[in-house]
This record gives C-alpha cells, sequence and structure tokens, in this order.
C-alpha cells in the first residue's frame, strides 16, 4: 500500500536513505534568493522584487516532487526594515504541503557606506497539510482492517509556523543562519500526519563571497549546511562566474556528511550535481534555469531534475545596484 510513497521518501533523503525525518522542498538555484531559506535576507537586495521557482524532480518518475514557490521583498523605513511574502506548494506522492510567510527583517548598518549590514530576521504563517492515502493502492486491491481505518481517518490538517534567521553582508561577503518548522509540530494534532510526514525543524548555515578575476569576470563561491537534528547533514558546494554583469554560468554538487548513529552505515550515501545558468534579460528581469543529475546509484540516477527561475525587479534610485546583481 505504502511502496510509492517509500521509495520516493528514500529517493528523497538528502545523505544516506532514510525515513527518519522529512526534508524541507530544496532548490538548487536557492543562493539567488535566500529568503526561502532565512528571513533575514528581506529587503537585502534594497529594491522591491518578484521572485518565482519551479523545480521538477526526478521527471518522469511516479509521485517525484514538484515543488512551485512565490516570493517578493523589499525596503521599508530608508532601508532599516525588509519585508517579504511568501507561498509554496510542494508534492510528493501522495503527500502535499502549502505554505505562506510573511517576513520581518531588522537590518542594522555597520559602517557609514551602508555596504556592511546585519540583519535580524522572524517569519510567521501557517502550514497546510495533505495525505492522499487512496493514491498508494490499487482500486481493486483489498485491504487489511488497519488500511481501511487508515483511508477514513482525517489526513489534512492547518498549523501556524515561525522562523528565524539572521544575515551579514558586505559588497564581496555574506553568512547567514537560520531556522524554520519551529512550532509547527507543537500544533499539530493529527496522529495520521505525525507518523507518516514528520515534521522536523530544519537549520540553514550559508556563507559565500565573491572574487574579482578580471574586469568581465567575477567568481562567486558559496555553500550550504541544512541540518534536520534527525538525518545527515546536507552540504551544497556552489562555484559561479559572472560573465560581463550580465550571466552567471555555475555548478553545485550536494553531499552528505556528519551521518546519525542511528542510521545504517551500510546505506547508500546520496549526491548529486547541478549545472545552472542565470541571464539578465534587462535591468529588470533576470531568467535561470538548472539541470539536476543524481549520482548516488539509486533509482533516482535514471531520471533528471528541472528547475526554471524568474526574478524581476522594480526600480528604486536609491539602491546600490552592485550587490543586488551579485547575491
Amino acid at each position: 500500500m505504502k511502496r510509492s510513497l517509500l521509495i520516493v521518501c528514500m529517493m528523497l533523503c538528502t545523505g544516506v536513505v532514510k525515513l527518519y525525518a522529512q526534508q524541507d522542498a530544496q532548490f538548487s538555484q536557492y543562493m539567488f534568493n535566500g529568503l526561502y531559506i532565512n528571513p533575514a535576507y528581506a529587503g537585502y537586495r534594497e529594491q522591491w522584487n518578484i521572485n518565482m521557482f519551479y523545480r521538477n524532480q526526478w521527471t518522469g518518475f511516479p509521485g517525484a516532487p514538484k515543488t512551485f514557490s512565490l516570493a517578493a521583498d523589499g525596503i521599508a523605513n530608508d532601508n532599516r526594515v525588509g519585508l517579504g511574502v511568501q507561498i509554496m506548494n510542494d508534492k510528493i506522492g501522495a503527500q502535499e504541503n502549502t505554505s505562506f510567510y510573511g517576513n520581518y527583517a531588522y537590518r542594522i548598518p555597520l559602517n557609514d557606506e551602508g555596504s556592511q549590514t546585519l540583519a535580524l530576521g522572524i517569519g510567521a504563517g501557517f502550514l497546510q497539510q495533505r495525505l492522499n492515502i487512496n493514491a498508494l493502492h490499487d482500486e481493486n486491491e483489498t485491504l487489511p482492517t488497519e488500511d481501511l481505518a487508515l483511508i477514513n481517518a482525517k489526513k489534512t490538517a492547518i498549523m501556524p509556523d515561525a522562523r528565524f534567521g539572521v544575515f551579514y553582508n558586505s559588497d564581496r561577503f555574506y553568512t547567514g543562519l537560520s531556522v524554520d518548522n519551529l512550532i509547527t509540530d507543537v500544533f499539530r494534532k493529527n496522529q495520521v500526519l505525525r507518523n507518516y510526514i514528520p515534521m522536523k525543524p530544519h537549520m540553514y548555515f550559508t556563507m559565500g563571497g565573491l572574487v574579482p578575476l578580471s574586469e568581465e569576470i567575477l567568481f562567486k563561491p558559496s555553500l550550504l549546511i541544512k541540518e534536520d537534528f534527525a538525518g545527515p547533514t546536507s552540504l551544497d558546494l556552489n562555484a559561479f562566474f559572472l560573465l560581463d554583469q550580465k550571466v552567471w554560468l555555475g555548478a553545485s554538487y550536494r553531499t552528505a556528511v556528519l551521518n546519525r548513529s542511528n542510521i545504517d552505515k551500510s546505506l547508500t550515501k546520496s549526491g548529486a550535481v547541478a549545472g545552472m545558468i542565470e541571464v539578465f534579460v534587462n535591468d529588470k528581469l533576470r531568467i535561470g534555469y538548472a539541470y539536476d543529475q543524481t549520482i548516488n546509484g539509486t533509482a533516482a540516477n535514471n531520471y533528471s531534475t528541472h528547475e526554471i527561475s524568474l526574478n524581476y525587479f522594480f526600480n528604486n534610485p536609491r539602491a546600490r545596484m552592485l550587490s543586488p546583481r551579485y547575491f
């Protein structure tokens, strides 16, 4: 009955094959809009902008993840306040999560030029979980009594949630730390969802920089560490080149570190690689594409992942134009 969901969950796991925790939805192009993982990022670009992601993971595999997200953020109160909103829908097999967050960041200038800023951010919203048990079995299949009881149980719930983060940036460096799913599980009373879709706090650490190689080429290395306090820690290593202020070309490698003692060491350690391109169509519009390939020796290796992004900027004559293009 649960075979399809189990296969997808095992392919999804970042690190080793596991069913101990449910990872948040992930995007390969997160480094171009940090609001998805850190509420303190709100207002960083110093101009209002709208960002969209669509990710079709393991294209062609039944029940594979499909994720859509829309976000907008900008500044207020003479650049001292960042505001942002985001909506996300993430569907994995019989599981579907929809979330909405409002984000607030207080931005503290650290020098007179305003090139260094420390932001403290909070986010609040709600998460709706849905589980379609009927999608996990053949309609002609005769089910045991306990499974029939599960099918008739309520499998939808709406819960409040909160997130927190800090973000530091200069013109050539940034770093951030954030955590989400802080209060969701406290309010979740649905035992079916607790058993099938566990919710764990997730912590994110990001760091990156910009290295000028010439007047036309800039190098941007970065990393992301994702921790769910149950499964292996996930590590993303990224390298990008900005060509003539018009095109980002880069690649990413995702793997697992710091495995947990309660996970069998013989299980396959997973990994993935991604190639990405971001094109500045003009000063207001940027279009991105990412191609991911799993390399962990599982069935996921046979299916590629595609992700597209759109970013639209509204003109702000007071914004510094360098940093918003870089990070």
